[in-house]
């Protein structure tokens, strides 16, 4: 097995409950909330899975940020066409590096890739060589955001002849997030196999086939860490957990043929534990696929479970899905959030994000990062590191920033015969936008808090 630390003591939540209550008065935890319950779980879970604090020669986790291109994520970056700064890639990763992190999670549509496969894999090339120099390992990413821009405009994800085929039943702009009716026939559909494209081939085939091109493109890169193979999938009918299964079993049969690098598989939306789909750990446990080797299982993580009763029943559920499984958990995407609900302009009740109070503190960045510590996962990434500026602060570590730059020439000043002095108009160049990258302060907080919790020589490069 390369690159993993297999967990393979078993622990259920009851006991864990128990000793929480048992010793909540005595042990000393690092979180200042009166609710600390969920961080001496993490602490148990840690010790009954063989982590020790003081065992400095244990493997440390991959640690970095989510990226976020151009080509690779077409749809959503014409708004920023020509903000691009020079040598993106080379000073990103330069910065992380010099942060303290060692991995990045670099997200790709399979959307954008079909409308222009040659950019796409060439900005993949120059991701891959760019790591490479800094040392910094990538899992590659296959997301979906919404489903398809053919279900949602501000969506991306799977490519429009997958939809195309059937239009009746996946009308065009009919919502692709797991409210809308459209995206649960779409979903199920998938899982069914019943999904074609125009030419009438299987989705999973031609899914597979798109994979193997990233594989062949990036799998002789030492920087390759591996490729999760499909983000967030979304799950409409408790049916549906085994058809998963199926599908994560053929992806990753499939890729095991050229590749044996590390393969992320994804938690499913909706998450909700009173829904009639069954979420549990049990069914959870159930997508894992057949061969599990040199695999882990890719999860987000929005809010600080010791002041969110959601996020830490989801925090658990996961946890003890992943010990059900016998595969290490990723914390693939997290961040802080704060929800309301809110109605949307078709009449609909949901929570959204609040940009203005969902933001993240250093004391908070730092407190999950101790966390993830503790709890000894395979690695975990930032949300996010993007050209794109983003309506939550917090999602972005870097701002890229225009600055013009006005180039003078010298003037040109002729001999004369007659003591006068002929000056030929003074050259001025047009002026220059360039697009410069900047850290913004969840950088330096996240850089802090690397720091604070693995010391600065322990992070593997």
């Amino acid at each position: 097995m390369t690159n993993m630390k297999m967990k393979t003591n078993k622990i259920t939540i009851a006991p864990i409950v128990l000793l929480v209550i048992i010793i909540s008065s005595s042990v000393s935890t690092f979180s200042t909330s009166s609710n600390n319950n969920f961080f001496i779980y993490s602490r148990v879970y840690a010790q009954e899975n063989g982590s020790d604090d003081n065992d400095t020669s244990q493997s440390l986790p991959y640690v970095g940020p989510n990226m976020k291109g151009f080509y690779t994520s077409a749809n959503t970056r014409k708004d920023i066409e020509g903000h691009m700064p020079a040598n993106y890639y080379e000073d990103s990763f330069r910065l992380i590096h010099d942060a303290g992190m060692n991995h990045v999670r670099f997200i790709f549509y399979w959307e954008a890739y079909e409308k222009n496969p040659s950019l796409f894999l060439q900005e993949l090339d120059t991701v891959a060589q760019s790591a490479e120099k800094y040392g910094i390992k990538v899992i590659y990413d296959n997301h979906n955001y919404h489903t398809s821009s053919w279900l949602e405009s501000k969506a991306n994800g799977f490519p429009l002849t997958l939809f195309e085929s059937n239009p009746d039943r996946y009308p065009y702009d009919s919502g692709g997030s797991t409210k809308y009716e459209t995206a649960k026939i779409w979903w199920t559909d998938w899982w069914n196999r019943s999904v074609k494209d125009t030419n009438g081939v299987e989705g999973w085939t031609l899914q597979a086939d798109f994979l193997k091109k990233i594989v062949d493109a990036l799998d002789n890169y030492e920087s390759t860490l591996g490729y999760e193979i499909l983000s967030e999938p979304q799950i409409h009918s408790k049916d549906q957990w085994e058809k998963i299964e199926q599908f994560n079993t053929f992806i990753v049969d499939e890729l095991r043929k050229i590749t044996q690098k590390t393969i992320a598989y994804s938690w499913t939306v909706p998450f909700e534990l009173q829904s009639p789909i069954d979420v549990n750990p049990e069914n959870i446990a159930k997508m894992t696929p057949a061969n599990k080797n040199n695999v882990v299982f890719k999860i987000s993580l929005y809010g600080m479970p010791e002041e969110n009763v959601f996020q830490q029943n989801k925090l658990e559920t996961f946890i003890e899905a992943s010990q059900i499984a016998g595969v290490p958990l990723y914390i693939g995407e997290w961040n802080n959030v704060r929800r309301e609900l809110t109605t949307t302009d078709d009449g609909m009740t949901i929570y959204q994000t609040n940009p203005e109070s969902s933001d993240i503190s250093q004391e908070q960045t730092t407190l999950l990062v101790e966390m993830f510590k503790d709890l000894d996962v395979f690695g975990w990434a930032y949300w996010k590191w993007d050209l794109k500026e983003d309506k939550v602060a917090s999602f972005n570590l870097i701002t890229v920033v225009e600055v013009d730059e006005t180039e003078v020439d010298e003037t040109e000043v002729d001999e004369t015969e007659v003591d006068e002095t002929e000056v030929d108009e003074t050259e001025v160049d047009e002026t220059e936008v360039d697009e410069i990258m900047q850290p913004t302060k969840y950088f330096e907080q996240l850089k802090n808090a690397i720091s604070t919790v693995y010391g600065s020589s322990n992070i593997i490069t």
